[in-house]
């Protein structure tokens, strides 16, 4: 079968047990063809880039910085009276983005609570559509993605289809889905149909499996057949592998090894 996507370490969970650089020589040893990672910014930019470039990987994709975890942050996009703080979080993704290179930034939403949606609803789509034409000027496509309420209670977006009504109303060409198949299993199910319901609008794939976040092929879920299925619809981009290794990261690549080597 002929296969257009690639595989991608997210090195903020795979070859956790290295420091930060060398978990990329590691994701090419094990035969990733790039990498991408949540926060890189507790770490040296530019020994990132030289092992990227030592190495022959691109970093695919980051995330928006979170906040003061302590505090209960994990985002700002979607939270009222925090403006300037997204901006601030935004304009430190993007600088970083274009510097190390990256296809695609996720814009953490943040947890706005429930005593008013509308206004975390309009907040958020105000800051998106300032922040997609900067973006797009650096071509970077922007992620949003639906964490599950397992793990991030109160989070402003829980579902694909919520997100796709989003994406819809922004009408941005370069604000696109992740659809990351462990949160959206966690929290709708029929994975298969979903993936063709969303496809258009899908900007990245991550994987892991169900329900305990570790190896893809570790839990409810029949991997290689969504894997397949993927190979199928000609899907072109990344597939984040973003998960809790059981072991050690090498000891679990089983799944990948058809996608590494394909």
């Amino acid at each position: 079968m002929t296969v257009s996507f690639r595989l991608s370490a997210n090195i903020s969970m795979l070859f956790a047990d290295r420091h930060f650089p060398r978990r990329i020589e590691a994701a090419a040893a094990a035969g990733f063809p790039a990498v991408e990672c949540q926060f890189p910014y507790a770490f040296d930019r530019a020994e990132i880039l030289s092992a990227l470039n030592g190495h022959g990987l691109p970093m695919n994709s980051i995330n928006t910085p979170v906040g003061d975890l302590q505090r209960g942050e994990f985002g700002f996009a979607a939270l009222p009276g925090k403006q300037d703080q997204f901006r601030s979080a935004f304009e430190k993704a993007l600088e970083w983005g274009a510097a190390l290179g990256v296809e695609t930034i996720h814009c953490m939403s943040g947890a706005p609570g429930a005593d008013d949606l509308s206004a975390a609803r309009k907040t958020f789509m105000n800051n998106l559509s300032w922040a997609a034409p900067l973006a797009r000027a650096q071509n970077i496509t922007l992620l949003i993605e639906p964490l599950n309420s397992r793990d991030r209670p109160g989070y402003f977006v829980s579902r694909s289809d919520d997100v796709a009504a989003l994406i819809a109303e922004l009408g941005e060409p370069n604000v696109k889905l992740l659809f990351d198949i462990y949160h959206i299993q966690i929290m709708e199910g029929d994975i298969s149909c979903r993936l063709e319901r969303h496809w258009p609008v899908i900007g990245h794939v991550q994987v892991a499996g169900v329900p305990a976040r570790n190896e893809p092929d570790v839990g409810e879920l029949a991997i290689s057949n969504i894997m397949i299925g993927l190979a199928k619809m000609g899907w072109r981009g990344f597939v984040g592998a973003e998960y809790n290794p059981v072991s050690q990261t090498e000891d679990g690549l089983g799944w990948a090894r058809p996608w590494l080597n394909a």
